[in-house]
């Protein structure tokens, strides 16, 4: 490949380790969730970085496509987080409390 592929590369690389030991080390829930939304953020980026020194657009459209799968992703167990739920059920105060 070519240099700037090389340098690219390596620089999403260290983002990754970075995010990783942020997912590892986070004091709390929320910073081990915007750590895996960073890891995904970058695995998008990279997608993008292949096809684009690869010469494949259509590339551009997986990325795409996983880009909101983790966005989707990311939503999810924040609210999971927040209700204690995924369906339409949100318990009210009266309920928590007997829990």
């Amino acid at each position: 490949m070519s240099l700037w592929f090389s340098i690219t590369l390596v620089a999403i690389g260290i983002s990754l380790l970075l995010a990783l030991a942020r997912a590892a080390l986070g004091p709390t829930a929320f910073d081990r969730v915007l750590a895996v939304n960073s890891i995904g953020t970058l695995a998008v980026l990279a997608i993008c970085v292949y096809g684009f020194f690869d010469g494949r657009p259509e590339f551009l459209d997986i990325a795409l496509l996983y880009a909101l799968i983790n966005f989707i992703g990311t939503i999810s167990v924040l609210k999971y987080f927040r209700a204690g739920t995924l369906g339409d059920h949100v318990p009210t105060e009266k309920q928590r409390g007997a829990q």
